[in-house]
């Protein structure tokens, strides 16, 4: 399970991670959006979730609150990016530039790139709201393989040897 601000790097991750280990990568975003970015009803949300995730063996891309513990508690690992706001802001409005008026490969069919105010707010204050809320409730899971990557250089390094990677 790979989760992080937008603009972390996590579709980037997932797939080069698909290809490292042959393990399928989901997209949480292509599953969750539906054209002109409609988002569907909350249980038929959780019952695709809980689909997903019976699945023998996945790399799932996303962040998505209401069904995270979910998938935390089927995943073996969590990858968390945490990596500076900055860069994940950063990183957003390149996208927004490279993709004006497209859908992203990760991104669900009709639904083309954009960035709002809300957006924008959601990744500057991740790391303050979300992120603690990730390693809450990941320290109720101490069996669980959590890698934290913080830097670009620390991303590399993981992407190396997935399989033998020991956070500092």
């Amino acid at each position: 399970m790979v989760i992080g601000s937008g603009g972390s790097g996590k579709s980037t991750l997932s797939r080069k991670l698909g290809e490292i280990t042959g393990i399928p990568v989901i997209h949480l975003d292509s599953l969750y959006w539906q054209p002109g970015w409609v988002e569907p009803d909350k249980e038929e949300w959780r019952d695709t979730m809980a689909r997903e995730i019976e699945r023998p063996s996945w790399i799932m891309d996303g962040n998505f609150g209401g069904t995270r513990e979910m998938r935390m508690r089927a995943a073996d690992t969590v990858i968390f990016l945490d990596l500076p706001r900055w860069l994940c802001m950063l990183r957003v409005l390149k996208r927004r530039l490279t993709h004006t008026g497209e859908t992203r490969p990760d991104m669900a069919e009709g639904c083309p790139e954009k960035v709002d105010l809300k957006f924008l707010a959601w990744v500057w204050t991740y790391k303050r709201r979300s992120g603690r809320r990730v390693l809450e409730e990941l320290s109720a899971m101490p069996h669980k393989r959590l890698i934290r990557l913080r830097t670009r250089h620390e991303v590399a390094a993981f992407l190396e040897d997935p399989y033998a990677y020991k956070a500092g």
